[in-house]
């Protein structure tokens, strides 16, 4: 599955990544590059909610950059998990700290130090989902084995 993403001249796939406020994966979804952003969060949503957890119970906030703007995507959030989505960015042409980290930038830089997932090898998308995932499960043991 490959695709074309017009607006950032990108071809390949394109991955939504959800994260908790440690940067830790909680949902990942692969798809091809001209897959709608806004879609494929609110889709990442949907399958986070299937899985046996009450872990999208105590969500309140959820914290997105610009590109997730919009008064649909804020409503399909809000029925998904009754939570607010909060439009993180910069509104002003001056440099500003923003008020919250980029946890999601950080989780990017691991992948970033692993081979298999620095570039786009796999033929599956559900292979790159796995190797995302291992990768992660490798990153939370680490405190533990040294």
């Amino acid at each position: 599955m490959y695709g074309f993403d017009g607006c950032k001249k990108v071809k390949g796939r394109k991955g939504q990544t959800l994260v908790d406020s440690l940067g830790l994966v909680l949902k990942v979804v692969v798809s091809e590059a001209n897959a709608p952003e806004r879609i494929l969060a609110a889709y990442a949503l949907m399958e986070l909610l299937e899985e046996p957890t009450e872990l999208l119970e105590k969500v309140q906030v959820l914290w997105v950059d610009s590109g997730y703007d919009g008064d649909k995507f804020a409503l399909a959030v809000w029925f998904l998990t009754q939570a607010h989505v909060e439009v993180i960015g910069p509104t002003e042409q001056e440099f500003k700290v923003l008020p919250q980290p980029w946890v999601v930038e950080r989780t990017f830089g691991w992948f970033n130090q692993y081979p298999r997932l620095s570039k786009d090898y796999e033929r599956l998308t559900q292979m790159r989902e796995g190797a995302i995932y291992a990768l992660m499960t490798r990153i939370m043991l680490l405190p533990l084995v040294s």
